[in-house]
């Protein structure tokens, strides 16, 4: 018989992003740290559609008050994900592992979660979906794109800010993360960027504060200088944007132990290396997250199957040795249009999600939210 937390493990399992099941049973432990048994349970039914806490108390058969503070609890430690309205919650949908309640639980740390984290990510990125469909994309520091380029406004970092009107940011859970084990590589902590009702949920669960839109712009150019990989959601409308280095990140880190880091990535461009203007400064080693470049017996070599595209080495390069270009029409990706559709891709081509299962849960969705009226 199974108990609470097998019940939701193999639920999250079942969603998009998976939640791989281990020999060791770490999945296990990582949702008991962080879950209530009762709170499992609840999560059982919620769906990746934002429903209403009336919704979620007559699917589970619990009263409409009880489940509506669980809800709010929940979301407060970034197990669920809240829509506001009005500066209050007003839906609740799954949350699932990455990226989800995992970066959720930002300033909740402590090191025995990270423990298991670090435990149970290598078998969770080896057997998810992020090879195929990568929940994020890489966008490249503004000064490197090429004017000679036809670019899309969500291919430019400061271009998604500028189309916003609401922003929040909050600590990077990742570099976070690896404080709690002593490794502090030094970068900047505040980073991470979300914008419209990812930044309410952000400031009203109290993992990060509001800012300004300059403010936003502000870090956007810190984290340049900081050689931080931009990576916002794998979608045009992206909820959030993170600076990532490749020695905290653990998606950065996960790809950089594959030969071709390349094939991972949702990325428009790719670097070239002109070794006839290179002076082998060396700066462009500092820089790159992926040791795309390397130095042997004082000259600097490219590897472009490890370049992501992020341009960090364009920007700091002093004789141009480094460019960055767009690739061809053939290599480049399919950007979903927002969240869900990116979980509809991930769905399909993990072979979790039909179009006959997102018709049943969207039937399922407007039948329990039409009995729930009758019920009143």
């Amino acid at each position: 018989m199974t108990d609470s937390y097998d019940r939701l493990a193999d639920y999250l399992d079942d969603l998009p992003a998976g939640y791989p099941r281990t020999e060791s049973g770490v999945e296990l432990k990582i949702l008991r740290k962080l879950f209530s048994p009762i709170e499992a349970d609840l999560a059982l039914h919620l769906t990746l559609l934002n429903e209403k806490a009336q919704v979620v108390a007559f699917r589970a058969r619990l009263p409409l008050e009880q489940v509506s503070s669980m809800l709010e609890n929940m979301a407060h430690k970034g197990l669920v994900s809240v829509q506001y309205s009005d500066g209050n919650p007003s839906a609740y949908s799954i949350s699932q592992f990455v990226v989800g309640f995992w970066e959720d639980q930002v300033n909740r740390l402590d090191r025995e979660l990270v423990e298991l984290f670090e435990q149970y990510a290598p078998q969770y990125f080896k057997h998810g979906p992020w090879t195929s469909v990568p929940q994020l994309r890489t966008i490249p520091v503004n000064e490197t794109i090429p004017v000679t380029s036809a670019v899309m406004a969500y291919e430019r970092a400061e271009q998604i800010i500028r189309a916003n009107t609401l922003f929040a940011v909050r600590n990077c859970v990742c570099r976070q993360e690896h404080r709690l084990l002593d490794n502090n590589c030094g970068k900047p902590l505040e980073t991470c960027l979300s914008f419209g009702n990812a930044a309410a949920n952000t400031a009203k669960s109290g993992k990060g504060r509001l800012i300004s839109q300059q403010e936003a712009l502000t870090i956007l150019h810190t984290a340049e200088r900081q050689a931080l990989v931009l990576q916002p959601a794998n979608s045009q409308n992206p909820a959030f944007l993170c600076a990532c280095c490749g020695c905290c990140c653990g998606v950065l880190r996960n790809i950089k132990h594959h030969a071709k880091p390349a094939d991972l990535v949702a990325s428009a461009y790719t670097a070239l290396h002109d070794a006839d203007l290179c002076i082998d400064c060396g700066v462009c080693l500092e820089r790159c997250q992926m040791e795309a470049l390397t130095e042997q017996q004082g000259t600097i070599s490219f590897n472009a199957d490890r370049c992501i595209g992020c341009g960090l080495c364009v920007s700091e390069c002093p004789t141009g040795a480094m460019t960055l270009v767009r690739k061809s029409a053939s290599e480049q990706p399919k950007i979903p249009l927002n969240t869900l559709h990116t979980y509809v891709k991930m769905g399909w081509q993990s072979k979790k999600m039909t179009p006959g299962s997102l018709v049943k849960l969207a039937l399922k969705s407007s039948v329990d939210r039409v009995l729930t009226l009758r019920h009143k």
